[in-house]
């Protein structure tokens, strides 16, 4: 373990003996712990902004408000899972645009680069959702109400999940919001928390709204279905102003998120929205949300077919 020269200096100086016993001791023990230390670089430490609950509902609100109408020149990024890789198989990115009208109601053209070719055309509205794909020469159609994932990635494209990241409900007066702090590293947030009444007469949590201290905007919304399970996790940057349209004063001018990510962890996918181009609260006229199935494509009803528990509930004929 040590050479002459090493054993010589430990016979002249015990002392160092009984150090290197303890430290020895200690280390078994597992009571040495070796501590990193992140530096923080001086561009990332930025002030922190005080709010309180009120005025972040307050702004949420205004937000909803000032949000009714959408025209977008769009990038369309697919990321991960399969749903949009089944449509978008050769492209990093697709250029598109969205126009989107409250309440609910949504009109999404995905394009091929420089050909300015229709890879899909998707349009829903309270009621219903319908999808042409052109590659598969397939018209979709099923209600929006509809959350029972297919076994087919194409049939879980829902343009209804791109409208809940464009227009969120308003927070009303008599809901239940929880008001916290989280802080992680350098990043600092505060986070309003709606809760809803479920039919067992529990609350549960229906949604997080996520403001970033550094500039109090919406950073990211998290969508929760019954019994806590994340549906949409939607993460907001690049916040600019719109200009106001006319008739309007510089306090209504209101500002947009130029980035969005989505993530549906439940139906496989993530799909960012990079918005190059945004028109708000113009006109749009109803023929611009009208999708009829072309000629020879084949109809597919999403969620005609039973789900796997009623399938095999139903009785089996006699052989």
């Amino acid at each position: 373990m040590f050479d002459l020269g090493e054993q010589e200096t430990l016979r002249k100086n015990p002392r160092i003996w009984t150090l290197l016993l303890a430290f020895w001791a200690m280390q078994a023990a597992g009571c040495i712990t070796i501590k990193t230390r992140r530096e923080v670089k001086k561009e990332e430490i930025r002030p922190q902004l005080d709010s309180t609950e009120d005025d972040l509902v307050a702004s949420y609100n205004k937000q909803v408000r000032a949000v009714r109408s959408l025209q977008a020149t769009v990038d369309l990024v697919p990321s991960t899972g399969t749903t949009y890789s089944g449509v978008i198989e050769e492209y990093h990115d697709v250029p598109g645009f969205i126009l989107a009208q409250r309440p609910a109601t949504v009109r999404v053209i995905g394009q091929a680069p420089v050909v300015a070719k229709n890879i899909f055309d998707m349009v829903a509205d309270e009621k219903e959702f319908r999808i042409y794909i052109p590659s598969k020469n397939s018209f979709l159609v099923g209600p929006t109400a509809l959350i029972r994932p297919s076994k087919k990635p194409l049939e879980n494209l829902r343009p209804q999940h791109i409208v809940e990241a464009l227009f969120w409900p308003e927070l009303r007066p008599n809901a239940n919001v929880l008001f916290e702090q989280f802080d992680f590293n350098v990043s600092r947030y505060y986070i309003l928390t709606l809760l809803r009444q479920a039919e067992s007469g529990r609350l549960q949590i229906a949604r997080k709204i996520w403001y970033s201290r550094t500039d109090l905007q919406v950073s990211r919304v998290q969508l929760f279905a019954a019994g806590g399970k994340l549906e949409s996790d939607i993460a907001y940057s690049d916040w600019q102003p719109v200009p106001a349209a006319p008739g309007t004063t510089a306090t209504d001018q209101p500002s947009f998120a130029r980035d969005i990510h989505i993530w549906r962890p439940q139906d496989d996918y993530k799909l960012e929205i990079k918005i190059l181009k945004l028109t708000l609260n113009e006109q749009i006229t109803p023929d611009k949300f009208e999708l009829t199935q072309p000629p020879g494509t084949d109809l597919v009803r999403v969620g005609d077919e039973p789900s796997a528990a009623q399938s095999a509930a139903q009785p089996r004929s006699e052989e």
